[in-house]
């Protein structure tokens, strides 16, 4: 398992590039590496900044300096507190949704329109493994709609021999995907209510091939644009991972 990388650092906070297949923090159930127990083994004065998580378990899991969550398939940019005055100042940032995100992802399809908003509840489902999908029309409503901004930046196909399906013609589309709000799965229940969901997704697209070499869903945390606690509004953005640059390369080469 890689290590995440720091794209920048100062007195206040912490930004990583955090590797596909490394979790965030425990989860109560798995012993694991984690980015906790990384931002523990490396900034040990992180150890008090922060809340504790309690699991389903009844285990109080650290969360040093951690504000914010990416999924355990989900790799890119991640902003931690290295003090508990900036652990406050970015929570608050989070919660009043002044951050401005980014994120890259390889669909199924070619979306008719170039861009749009999609703005829908997203509730958990009963389903094991847990699952979250959009709350239909006539439920009732529990919580304020989650909003995604979405857009195109290239339509193409994958390789015929990555399909191997007899109902699927390889269409693939490269987007950009800005969430305005921060729900569990979000993104990639937004784009399966939207009837693109994201390649290689194995709860929400389980019954497509995954395409352009992808082993994981094909989502990446890209930019992340946040007023740090000095007062300076800063943009990190987190390189392509080497299996996104694999899919531009055999993407641009069938480029429709």
């Amino acid at each position: 398992m890689k290590d995440p990388q720091v794209i920048f650092e100062d007195d206040s906070v912490l930004v990583i590039n955090k590797p596909a297949g490394l979790i965030v923090h425990s989860d109560g159930r798995t012993t694991e590496p984690s980015v906790a127990e990384w931002v523990l083994a490396h900034y040990p004065v992180m150890k008090d900044v922060g809340e504790l998580w309690v699991s389903p378990q009844g285990e109080a899991v650290a969360r040093p300096g951690i504000v914010h969550r990416l999924d355990r398939t989900t790799s890119g940019v991640m902003i931690l507190a290295k003090t508990t005055g900036a652990y406050a100042a970015l929570k608050s940032e989070f919660q009043s949704r002044t951050v401005g995100k980014e994120y890259r992802a390889y669909v199924y399809g070619h979306p008719r329109e170039d861009n749009g908003t999609i703005e829908a509840e997203i509730v958990r489902l009963r389903s094991t493994p847990p699952r979250w999908g959009v709350k239909r029309t006539g439920e009732e409503k529990k919580h304020r709609a989650a909003v995604t901004a979405w857009r195109i930046l290239k339509r193409g196909v994958a390789p015929y021999s990555d399909v191997g399906h007899p109902n699927m013609t390889g269409e693939v589309s490269y987007m950009a995907l800005s969430p305005k709000t921060g729900r569990t799965h979000q993104l990639r229940v937004h784009l399966k209510h939207l009837g693109y969901p994201i390649v290689c997704d194995p709860l929400y697209a389980k019954d497509k091939p995954c395409l352009l070499g992808f082993s994981r869903p094909a989502l990446h945390a890209f930019q992340l644009s946040i007023t740090l606690p000095s007062g300076k509004l800063e943009t990190f953005k987190a390189p392509l991972p080497d299996d996104f640059l694999l899919a531009e390369r055999i993407f641009e080469d069938r480029v429709a």
